[in-house]
């Protein structure tokens, strides 16, 4: 029997993933540990994991690197990867929003010309031009979005939002909402074929924990 290999998002994904596949017999020694090693297996249930940064985890998982994944719907948006997303996980839930000055409020459609700063430049785009019909000037940045209204470098951000406190402590306020974002379990679709009995293991052990938990179970939610 090969490996079924599985590629997680770094950080509090990971760590919450962990739970789950321990959850359903998978043993996580190895991933729990301090080690260096990039692959860590579980020898018992034929399992790689793999760490890797969030943005790539679709990239893996597309390509047959790895069979599965698990990272946030966020970045499933911006990849636009072609593969299965099969379970909504429900943890780590936030929103994807538009915000900016609360001068704005009730007036996002007055603006002619917007300009747009965001870490996610693909689901803006998609936002603005195929929901709203808008045409947009984007502009890619890398840290913290919520400065540039504040400066004049954009009119709006598309953003990240979890409790929103970052925005209200700098006169931000949420404009339009673009999706509710939580950790989602994907699969690549050849291994979905050829593996389809190991993965709907896991997928339906996932769905069991997840029902006793009493989150309720969602693709799209």
């Amino acid at each position: 029997m090969r490996y079924l290999s599985i590629a997680l998002a770094k950080g509090r994904l990971a760590d919450k993933s962990i739970v789950y596949f321990e959850s359903i017999g998978f043993d996580c020694t190895e991933l729990k540990s301090s080690t260096r090693k990039l692959v860590l297996k579980d020898e018992k249930n034929k399992i790689k994991f793999f760490l890797v940064k969030p943005a790539d985890v679709p990239t893996y998982v597309e390509y047959g690197a790895a069979d599965m994944g698990i990272v946030g719907k966020d970045t499933i948006m911006e990849e636009g990867r072609r593969i299965y997303e099969v379970l909504n996980l429900g943890f780590s839930k936030c929103r994807m929003v538009v915000a900016g000055p609360a001068v704005l409020e009730g007036r996002l459609d007055q603006l002619n010309n917007k300009r747009v700063a965001t870490k996610y430049p693909k689901v803006a785009r998609d936002y603005f031009e195929h929901k709203r019909k808008e045409s947009i000037e984007v502009i890619k940045l890398n840290g913290s979005v919520e400065l540039a209204p504040l400066v004049g470098l954009s009119e709006v951000i598309v953003d990240i939002v979890e409790t929103g406190t970052t925005l209200k402590e700098n006169g931000l306020v949420i404009l339009d909402k673009i999706a509710d974002l939580s950790a989602r379990l994907i699969v690549n679709r050849v291994s979905m074929k050829m593996e389809s009995r190991r993965i709907n293991r896991i997928i339906d052990g996932f769905r069991k924990e997840l029902e006793e938990e009493g989150v309720i179970i969602g693709q799209d939610n």
